[in-house]
């Protein structure tokens, strides 16, 4: 028999995505090419997006996803993403009312509660720039996942699940002042964080940076647009 090597002897997990396209390349510690102060100067980075994994996944995540395409024959093809032992399966927003229903409802699944709705901004993904991801709880099996669904900028609506989950009515209301994101049929989308008359969203990343000085025991931080740059 042969002699096996301590890492051939290891598990082997399908966590990895297939593919993560780079978008940016950042280097130092500062986002526009200024030295790196810290001291490691020629750190550099990739910054990348998950791309799409494929199964099988193990349990119970493949009989999971396999009982989703067979209720939801409309995510055939889906985009699905497992990563660090979590499943995200992305819904085209046209779908996502009859998807939350079925995890709602259907014996196997059976996803009493929506944990979390919030937002992502990727400017650099063109038509689908703003993302909102629904964490799903299930109390009967003990079990989790996640639903994401995108939309554009220059079209920023997605149905509201608040009719499904009502736990969610908070949840999408912060969505919306931080990111911009109308749910429609919401009972009432208004600001939750910020005042009523504020102009903007301010958790995207094309929100500028400003504000005010803060006192703090007779001394001023400076808002974040007044602080000393390193350029």
């Amino acid at each position: 028999m042969s002699e096996q090597t301590p890492e051939e002897n290891l598990p082997t997990t399908p966590d990895a995505p297939a593919s993560k396209p780079v978008f940016a390349t950042k280097k130092g510690m500062w986002s526009r090419g200024s030295g790196d102060t810290s001291g490691y100067g020629g750190l550099k980075r990739e910054l990348v997006m998950p791309g799409r994994s494929e199964g099988p996944f193990g349990e119970p995540f493949d009989q999971l996803h396999g009982r989703v395409l067979e209720v939801i024959p409309a995510l055939a093809g889906a985009r699905v993403l497992f990563d660090r032992g979590e499943l995200t399966i992305y819904v085209p927003r046209e779908q996502l009312l009859e998807t939350v229903r079925t995890f709602r409802d259907d014996p196997f699944l059976r996803f009493e509660a929506c944990m979390s709705v919030s937002g992502v901004h990727y400017p650099q993904e063109t038509g689908e720039e703003l993302h909102v991801v629904y964490h799903l709880l299930s109390y009967t099996h003990n079990r989790r996942v996640r639903l994401e669904v995108t939309c554009p900028d220059e079209d920023p609506h997605i149905d509201s699940v608040c009719a499904v989950y009502p736990m969610a009515d908070w949840h999408e209301r912060e969505t919306w002042d931080m990111f911009g994101v109308i749910f429609e049929g919401h009972p009432a989308l208004t600001r939750i964080l910020m005042p009523d008359d504020w102009a903007g969203h301010p958790q995207r990343k094309d929100y500028p940076l400003g504000g005010v000085d803060v006192e703090y025991k007779g001394a001023k931080v400076p808002a974040p647009d007044n602080r000393r740059t390193y350029a």
